[in-house]
């Protein structure tokens, strides 16, 4: 079991890394490096062996491999990446850079996403080398840059230019999962994410005939562009359960003692009260228009206008996602991936699950853990290019009123001492037995 100095330890990484800003502003601005530095020295202090390595300077990714005692067993991939996104000091309690530990809490931008499990990791396999402990399988660690944008300087690049050191890897842990869900009815529920939906990123655009805007345009862009994204908006799109948000419905109305009726799911989710919050953001794809641009002046009609949106397609469900958009943006309207990620899915009656769900049992006995899809995605995704099934499984244990999903990308950003303690235990118990 982790020692007592990992329990301190977790907690001053965690406030550490906070305090190094590595805002991701998106096209390029950001500078993990000094982050990357901080945790490589920490894994050196571990006995490792870390490799810095950039596609762009100053954009730094840190591998290091953990041997195992088992040569036969396949490796297993721990990854957290070290970029966060922007936070206005103006908007928060504390600074969002100040790593504040304060009555049992540490403040900080990344406090969940996701420097606390980079310094669990860090927690942990010093606490190994303290005890000389080593793991059944190799556990090669990588901290990554740029997953808040494209990950082309992160996962991206060590998947296309250093896919030898992740040689061995059938399996991946990341963000994020096994944190506590409270239901409302008195269960603690430990979602583990077996699933992602896919990326897809659109640039819309429409072109048509520039003019006085005192003057009648059957041809005005911005017309054109505004009704396609008011379609793409409304748009209602129907129920498809992949096999993970099967799983989760199945054993949260086991778990509530509700009949399973899949056939009709807004009345199942209905009867699961605030548990529906688990999948209901992965019944479907989606597409929500974020951006809107066009126009230079009020009394001038542009040749063309602009819109971005945020689309997310479930594992089987690209094909659908293409079409509809194809229908959906009409003839006047083009649209093209802006960027673009593969969905992902893992089985859940896999072995690697049982360990987690093992892991989460020994520590939290009254938790009930189940499967779930992420309506996001993670660098799961480049690293599947590997090979790599890949699981969120970052645990926390949360006290109730404690709005985890909230808190990604939101003001006052926190994590509680205990739940890092608890995070630190339950990986240490997954990664020497998995």
């Amino acid at each position: 079991m982790a020692d007592a100095q990992a329990l301190d330890e977790v907690v001053d990484f965690t406030s550490g890394l906070i305090r190094i800003d590595t805002t991701n502003r998106g096209g390029g601005d950001c500078r993990e490096r000094p982050a990357a530095e901080y945790a490589a020295e920490r894994l050196a202090g571990a006995g490792l062996e870390p490799l810095l390595l950039e596609r762009t300077p100053g954009r730094t990714n840190v591998v290091a491999r953990v041997e195992g005692t088992d040569p036969s067993a396949p490796a297993l991939l721990v990854h957290g990446h070290l970029d966060v996104v922007p936070a206005r000091a103006e908007d928060w309690s504390v600074h969002p850079f100040s790593g504040e530990v304060r009555d049992g809490v540490v403040w900080g931008r990344g406090a969940v996403d996701m420097k606390n499990m980079d310094a669990m990791i860090l927690a942990v396999v010093r606490s190994w080398a303290r005890q000389g402990v080593r793991p059944r399988r190799d556990v090669v660690i990588a901290f990554t840059a740029d997953e808040e944008d494209s990950a082309e300087d992160g996962a991206g690049f060590l998947v296309d230019r250093h896919a030898e050191l992740f040689e061995g890897c059938t399996e991946g842990i990341g963000e994020s999962g096994a944190f506590t869900f409270h239901d409302g009815a008195g269960h603690q529920i430990y979602p583990v994410a077996a699933g992602e939906r896919g990326t897809a990123w659109l640039r819309l655009s429409a072109r048509g005939r520039a003019g006085h805007g005192s003057r009648v345009n059957r041809e005005n862009a911005v017309t054109r562009l505004a009704a396609a994204v008011a379609r793409i908006g409304a748009h209602e799109w129907p129920v498809r359960l992949t096999p993970t948000v099967r799983a989760a419905l199945t054993e949260l109305a086991a778990l509530h003692g509700i009949e399973t009726d899949l056939q009709d799911v807004d009345t199942l989710l209905d009867k699961l009260g605030p548990a529906a919050r688990l999948v209901e953001a992965t019944l479907r794809n989606s597409a929500n228009p974020t951006m809107f641009e066009a126009g230079y002046k009020i009394n001038v009609i542009p040749g063309q206008a602009v819109a971005h949106v945020d689309g997310r397609y479930l594992p089987g469900g690209e094909e659908e996602f293409r079409t509809t958009l194809d229908e959906l943006t009409g003839p006047d309207v083009d649209w093209e991936f802006a960027h673009h990620e593969v969905a992902l899915q893992a089985p859940v009656d896999a072995p690697v699950f049982a360990a987690m769900r093992a892991a989460l049992k020994e520590f939290a006995p009254e938790g009930h853990v189940i499967p779930y899809c992420m309506a996001g995605g993670t660098d799961a995704k480049q690293f599947s290019r590997l090979g790599i099934t890949g699981y969120g499984f970052s645990p926390l244990k949360l006290p109730e009123g404690f709005d985890y999903h909230h808190l990604f990308h939101g003001v006052d950003e926190r994590v509680p001492v205990e739940a890092l303690h608890f995070g630190v235990r339950v990986l240490d118990r997954f990664l020497r037995t998995a």
